[in-house]
């Protein structure tokens, strides 16, 4: 199932939510399923995962103590 979820170096993205294919289960995600992305497909999400930071670095500017 996708599901928004934190990323620690799966896709090529470090400590950010986004959506991708995750596993289920009674304890919540299991985990991250990573597929092979073609070319144009890795540039679409690293443009999505740079526009979430865009968006939490503005709302950090708002308030600060998003970032704790």
């Amino acid at each position: 199932l996708p599901c928004a979820v934190h990323l620690n170096g799966e896709y090529g993205a470090k400590n950010i939510y986004a959506g991708v294919p995750v596993i289920i289960g009674k304890n919540g995600v299991e985990k991250v399923v990573e597929i092979n992305l073609t070319k144009e497909e890795q540039i679409n999400f690293d443009n999505s995962i740079k526009a979430v930071q865009s968006l939490f670095d503005a709302a950090s500017k708002i308030d600060p103590e998003l970032k704790d």
